[in-house]
């Protein structure tokens, strides 16, 4: 299903293909050393009266004519909030703008100045991804393969002998149109060809380019024809087949192997627990007159849950979540077992791929060759620096190939010194044949995953990360991420930028509430059980000032895209539990953009919000929506809104009406330290760039800091 309020994705992970309840009369307990200096009062939107109604009742939106974007009013609006925003950023705090400026460095000085992911084998190619020096964006190459095997092709591949093809560049689309976004990249079977979806705005209306290879011709681009993909691309007059008629929230996911269609799917299945919506593994024939007639492989455990699927000439590998976490096992092809009895997963004597932690995430590479054994993984934890990790699934063995490079980093984390165990573009394409351990940054950095108990006596599972050197139980500052959403896993993997903040002694944790993770807690955080999300992530920021992990004056949040909505209904419901807040293109006028079905992916949130439409689920989206529930003269913790102009997920009229009527009706000396800023040129996922990046967490971070109060000269003694 196509979301419209994913979380943002981890930026250039290249090497591998997401009701108030207030207190207006207790005092705000949000910190106040000092005054925070405001060179300049905040914009103030026009009004123009506008009255919304549904189900009987009516309510003014004074800032609805936002919505539309071609009104220069708005245009006018937002660049001003960006001077706004810039002036506040770098006059507020001691040490002005330069606070920005020294988090940008370090986060850029701990980017190697070129990246490249290991060579891929495919047929008689090599396959790699690299970042040039100095570039934001990655370029897609290939060289041809040596005769002598993986080790010779990758000596080859350092020496350069081998002509590079290089079959896509990131920066010259970037240089060209001003913004890039691939969306899907495919080579042709026959290596011909390259395929790729291409945005240019940011609208993710993407255009179908199709390029000859050998002649580097585009020979096919449109963003309103497309190409038909079927199971046997030689016998397309054979037409297309029905796996099963359509029933709605079942789904099929398909492979082909050896005159047998795979198929994982969650269609009822009687006197199984299956039949309340978990996923199995069936076959069939991939006959026509065979396809009703299926033998079930193999049923989920009671803790695990089956999630998706891959198939090779020898292997199929399964990705499962096992007591909320993340695992992959593979099973020999042909299965030769007796389908009479159902089966579990252990019965087909699975390989579990090892991994170094409960804690990791774990991302498949392309993966293209149907005929290898060798299944590619990106494996990474928020102590981990990703590691490209190479699984022998004929001998269950595994191969470190890379891992990432971080530089600048030693025990104090400010000066140059030890850096990651492999550097350097040729050591990181050397294969590690021999090496079967793991290598992370535990000891420097505690983190742990403990479960909070939430309003209704649910356990939620929160990661807490912190530096052991720098942190100060009580007295450090933190910041809880979260997003409970379409099902989608936070994400917890590693990112260096963090680094920045856990030397100056800040607590990053990442609560997994109820929306996201598998089917039963997806669903425990939708509709009408949407409150559970929100009065999970309320409940485990109580418990790290409970528990003394982060000072009760000093606890921060950050949500992006659904995740802001989260956050958002949290402000609301408890003003004084976050000092400070960042919400990322935040989903925050809820009621009235799931109200407007002439917007894209409105009806396709039904399933996850409810329909507006019927009055009682109306009621129970208008009781936690962020717009619709702020209240007048409370005051509100500092706030940064990220929007870009060009979105389609989330309208940028919403962080703009929200800014505007926090402004407008809340405390007025508290609410001049929210403030909105909009990437104009930019869609939902920002730009992208590595550079860029750090340039954009280090407005996030110095806005945190210099919310806080908190002098950065203190880093020294930490």
């Amino acid at each position: 299903m196509l979301r419209r309020r994913h979380h943002l994705p981890a930026v250039l992970r290249l090497f591998s293909t997401s009701c108030r309840r207030g207190h207006p009369t207790q005092p705000p307990r949000h910190p106040s050393p000092a005054p925070l200096p405001l060179p300049l009062p905040p914009p103030v939107a026009k009004k123009v009266p506008f009255t919304a109604s549904a189900h009987g009742r009516s309510w003014s939106d004074p800032y609805h004519w936002m919505r539309d974007t071609s009104d220069p009013d708005l245009a006018a609006l937002l660049e001003a909030e960006n001077a706004y925003a810039d002036a506040f950023v770098d006059s507020a705090g001691e040490g002005g703008g330069g606070l920005r400026a020294r988090l940008a460095a370090e986060m850029r000085a701990r980017l190697p100045p070129s990246a490249a992911s290991p060579p891929q084998p495919w047929g008689p190619w090599l396959y790699y991804q690299y970042v040039p020096e100095g570039k934001e964006y990655p370029v897609l190459s290939r060289r041809l393969r040596s005769s002598g095997g993986l080790a010779r092709a990758a000596l080859d591949f350092i020496s350069g002998s081998k002509k590079e093809q290089v079959l896509l560049d990131w920066n010259e689309i970037a240089e060209k149109f001003g913004y890039v976004h691939i969306g899907s990249c495919r080579i042709s079977p026959d290596h011909r060809f390259l395929a790729y979806t291409l945005d240019i705005s940011g609208d993710e209306f993407f255009s179908l380019e199709v390029k000859d290879i050998q002649s580097t011709n585009t020979i096919f681009s449109s963003p309103h024809k497309g190409i038909v993909y079927v199971m046997e691309s030689g016998h397309v007059r054979g037409g297309l087949w029905p796996v099963q008629k359509r029933s709605d929230k079942v789904q099929y996911f398909l492979e082909h192997h050896n005159g047998f269609f795979y198929i994982l799917t969650n269609a009822p299945l009687e006197g199984t627990e299956t039949a309340n919506g978990g996923y199995y593994l069936a076959r069939c024939r991939a006959e026509k007159s065979e396809m009703d007639k299926w033998q079930v492989v193999a049923l989920p455990g009671s803790d695990y849950t089956f999630q998706d699927m891959d198939i090779f000439h020898e292997q199929l590998v399964l990705f499962i979540r096992k007591s909320g976490l993340p695992l992959i096992c593979s099973i020999n092809l042909p299965i030769d077992v007796d389908f009479q009895e159902q089966k579990e997963l252990d019965d087909l004597d699975p390989w579990f791929f090892p991994v170094p932690s409960d804690l990791c995430s774990i991302v498949p590479g392309s993966n293209n060759d149907f005929m290898s054994s060798t299944y590619r993984l990106v494996v990474s934890s928020p102590v981990l620096p990703d590691l490209t990790v190479d699984y022998n699934m004929r001998m269950r063995t595994f191969a470190i190939l890379h891992q990432e490079e971080v530089t600048g980093l030693s025990t104090n984390l400010f000066t140059v010194g030890l850096q990651s165990n492999i550097t350097g573009i040729q050591q990181n394409l050397q294969l590690i044949e021999d090496s079967q351990s793991w290598s992370d940054l535990s000891k420097l950095f505690s983190c742990e995953r403990v479960q909070v108990i939430s309003h209704d006596g649910v356990s939620v599972p929160l990661v807490i990360l912190y530096s052991r050197e720098a942190h100060r139980r009580g007295e450090s500052p933190g910041v809880l991420y979260g997003y409970g959403a379409y099902g989608e896993d936070l994400d917890k993997s590693w990112c260096s930028d963090r680094l920045s903040l856990l030397a100056r002694g800040w607590v990053v944790a990442f609560a997994d509430v109820r929306g996201g993770g598998d089917s039963s807690w997806h669903l425990a955080g939708t509709k009408a059980n949407k409150i559970n999300s929100i009065k999970d992530f309320a409940a485990c920021g109580t418990h790290l000032i409970k528990e003394g992990f982060v000072h009760k004056n000093r606890l921060c949040a950050i949500g992006c895209s659904a995740g802001g909505l989260l956050v958002g209904a949290v402000i609301n419901m408890l003003p004084d539990l976050f000092s400070a807040a960042v919400l990322k293109v935040p989903f925050l006028d809820i009621c009235n953009t799931m109200m407007d079905s002439t917007l894209p992916l409105t009806i396709l949130d039904y399933e996850e919000f409810g329909d507006p439409n019927i009055s009682t689920e109306f009621d129970t989206i208008h009781s936690y929506s962020p717009y619709d529930n702020l209240s007048p003269d409370i005051c509100y913790p500092p706030v940064l809104v990220t929007a870009s102009f060009n979105d389609t997920r989330v309208g940028v009229w919403e962080a703009a009406k929200w800014v505007s009527k926090v402004r407008d009706i809340t405390c007025q000396s508290c609410s001049w330290s929210v403030i909105l800023k909009t990437n104009m040129q930019s869609g939902h996922f920002g730009e992208g760039g590595r550079f860029m990046h750090c340039d954009e967490t280090a407005f996030e971070y110095a806005f945190l800091m210099k919310a806080l109060g908190l002098d950065d000269n203190d880093r020294a003694a930490k």
